[in-house]
Formats: C-alpha cells, sequence, structure tokens
C-alpha cells in the first residue's frame, strides 16, 4: 500500500554506498528528498542522479538531504556513483521490503513483457519523518528543480 501525503513514512535501514547503513530515523531534524530509481547505468536512472546532484550542494544549503534507492546491489551503485560522479548517497533494498512500504515495487509492464519493477517515484520527507509531497511516476526533465522548489518552501522544524 503506498502511503499518502500527510502520512509518517516508513521506517527503513538499508545497506549504502560507502558501506553501512543508512536509516529514516537518521534524517530526523531534517528534510530528506527519497528517490526510488529502476536501475543503476540506465539512462533516466543517470540523468535524475546526475540533476540530484547538480543541485545537491543546494539542497543541502537548504537544510535537505539526497537518498536515491533502487534494488541494485551495492557494487553495483558505487561504480555506478564512481562513474557518474555522483554527489548524492544511495541505498540499496536487494529485499524489496522498503521499496513495498513506499508502494513503488510493483507491476510492470514493457514491449509485451509484465514482471515487477520499481516506478520511478520521488518522496518529500518533512524533518518530523512525516511525508510531504509525492510525486509519482516522475518524468525526469525538470524534476529536481521542481523537488527543490518544493524542500524550499518547506518549513523546517
Amino acid at each position: 500500500m503506498t502511503p499518502s501525503e500527510g502520512d509518517r513514512a516508513p521506517a527503513f535501514s538499508l545497506p549504502r554506498d560507502g558501506g553501512g547503513k543508512v536509516s529514516l530515523a537518521g534524517f530526523r531534524g531534517r528534510k530528506l528528498v527519497l528517490f526510488f530509481f529502476p536501475k543503476a547505468n540506465t539512462g533516466g536512472c543517470t540523468r535524475e542522479a546526475q540533476d540530484f546532484s547538480c543541485l545537491a550542494a543546494t539542497f543541502s544549503r537548504n537544510g535537505t538531504e539526497i537518498l536515491g534507492v533502487s534494488a541494485d546491489p551495492v557494487p553495483r551503485q558505487e561504480a555506478f556513483k564512481k562513474k557518474h560522479k555522483l554527489a548524492v548517497a544511495l541505498a540499496s533494498d536487494e529485499t524489496h521490503e522498503t521499496l513495498a512500504a513506499y508502494g513503488v515495487w510493483a507491476k510492470k509492464s514493457m514491449y509485451g513483457r509484465t514482471f515487477m519493477g520499481i516506478v520511478r517515484t520521488t518522496f518529500l520527507i518533512d524533518p518530523r519523518g512525516r511525508i510531504a509531497r509525492i510525486w509519482p511516476r516522475v518524468k525526469v526533465p525538470g524534476h529536481a528543480e521542481e523537488v527543490l522548489a518544493a524542500a524550499r518552501s518547506l518549513k523546517a522544524d
């Protein structure tokens, strides 16, 4: 079931690039852009991660952290981050538990084939851990800028 705006964001603890784990609790008191992307090193996912990376310093100055999540294993994400010089943190959900909790692990179809996969979605989470905004089925061009505008308008606690 997909959470809605105003709901408490589902808790998570995931392995991340660079080692260790990253959790929702670790962002308490700060705004968080949580973007779910289908697969590292594909066209749309690369562009999305690059766009967020280009704006990462501006997000940070506005008290907002950025975390990208996919089902790719951590080594693949680390290679993706290095290859494209990404400035955003990446986390891996190979079990799909967090993906399902956020309602982004869903049935998809492409070229007449049906399969389970990640629906590109972004959540803006407020400093108290509530979902302030959801962008479902994201179209990449201009998306990072739109999320930045929303993050700027969101009051910090």
